[in-house]
């Protein structure tokens, strides 16, 4: 069992990481102030070296200065970039009906149509937040309209630009239920009620009854059958163990939202069972990719340790044992803030690197891309800070009730 100092340290930690490291970087060199929006092309030492500019990255970068302006401290800085990528996404980002781009130049001129549906839904949460920062009732349509489209793709994401031919192994997918089962709590204040309690429920029927399989020891596949059952083919034998593991603290913070005491339960099991299948036994970390029979991946990146994955298994696992008090999250979290701060923390420049190899070394000297942008390592450091605050402020209040039980005798 950790002792109180451990939080603490790790608390300090944590929160340093976030003010004094990842978010100066961000503030400091993605912002285009020539054009608006952000640069996340960026090497090392934060040097541009893309200027093309991905929806999804910007609606998230919109989203986490808003998060924290309005979580944190109303600090001007961090609304003012908020602000601006936002405004930038508002005049270039989609086709004038909310149906959201890939990416652009840097002018903002569109260079990938809009098929790509978490474009959608990082636009609607950072639309979403930036309305709550500043009661702009412009934002709050836009998340409300790009939220609605979403809704209308559930059943094809892709629309017109699905390369798949219609019929033959319509498969579906677990990203979708998964970012939705956020993406709904994150804008519940422009949502109707019944909206919002319709999706919250078909979300955590999807993740946690149809993608979960009990079957296969209580992990999650990444595509199933439009009847639910498993499909033995390459998507359908896919296992993404960080999808699996970031879903389960979107699924802990419904059961918070909701009062259900079991889903937590549940979903902090399947963090670990997922941890525990994912985990290379031989270098350590977590693989980014698995075959559920064991069979050759598609995906020739399989065996890469992602940053992403490191960071949303640190949430999961951080929240599991603060709402179970699970002892077996609580050493899996350990091992994994070990291995995440010892292979991915940059020592002599700030950020974090994103991809490493099998070995856990260094594969692409990048702090971002077009793939890793402003989201992951702060939202996790931000979430992992406060989840320690929680955790040491409720064992100092333990540790004071068993004291004064015992000055009375008791």
């Amino acid at each position: 069992m950790y002792k109180m100092n451990n939080f603490n340290l790790m608390t300090s930690q944590y929160k340093t990481e976030l003010f004094e490291s990842v978010l100066p970087f961000w503030l400091t060199h993605s912002q285009d102030k020539e054009f608006g929006g952000y640069f996340t092309c960026l090497d090392r030492q934060g040097n541009v070296f893309d200027t093309d500019k991905f929806i999804w990255l910007q609606g998230r970068q919109v989203w986490l200065f808003s998060m924290l302006y309005n979580k944190v401290e109303k600090r001007q800085e961090w609304l003012d970039c908020a602000i601006q990528g936002a405004e930038f996404l508002k005049r270039h980002g989609h086709d004038g009906n909310f149906n959201w781009y890939f990416s652009l130049t840097r002018e903002g001129n569109p260079l990938v149509e809009p098929y790509n549906i978490f474009s959608y839904t990082f636009a609607a949460m950072g639309f979403g937040q930036l309305s709550l920062a500043t009661g702009n009732q412009e934002y709050a349509d836009i998340a409300k309209r790009t939220f609605e489209n979403i809704l209308s793709k559930k059943n094809n994401p892709k629309g017109k630009w699905n390369k798949a031919y219609p019929g033959t192994r319509p498969l579906k997918g677990f990203s979708l239920p998964m970012i939705l089962s956020n993406l709904t709590l994150e804008i519940e204040h422009l949502l109707d009620k019944e909206i919002i309690e319709r999706t919250m429920e078909e979300c955590i029927h999807e993740v946690m009854e149809v993608f979960l399989r009990p079957e296969l020891g209580g992990i999650i596949v990444e595509n199933v059958n439009r009847d639910g059952t498993l499909s033995d083919t390459f998507g359908g034998r896919l296992v993404n163990p960080g999808h699996g593991i970031e879903a389960m603290w979107f699924i802990m913070d419904l059961g918070v939202r909701l009062n259900r005491p079991k889903l937590i339960e549940k979903a902090t099991e399947t963090t670990l069972r997922t941890i525990e299948y994912g985990w290379d036994k031989k270098y350590d970390g977590i693989f980014y990719f698995m075959d559920r029979k064991g069979a050759p991946l598609q995906e020739l990146e399989w065996d890469q340790k992602l940053w992403w994955v490191h960071v949303e298994a640190l949430i999961s696992l951080l929240k599991g044992y603060h709402l179970t008090g699970s002892e077996e999250s609580l050493q899996w979290f350990k091992k994994v803030h070990d291995y995440t701060w010892n292979h991915f923390k940059d020592p002599e420049y700030p950020e974090w690197w994103g991809y490493l190899n099998r070995r856990g070394e260094v594969l692409l000297d990048l702090k971002g891309g077009k793939w890793k942008g402003c989201f992951h390592v702060p939202r996790g450091l931000y979430q992992c800070w406060k989840v320690l605050e929680e955790i040491n402020r409720t064992e100092i209040e333990s540790k004071e009730h068993k004291q004064s039980l015992s000055n009375v005798g008791l």
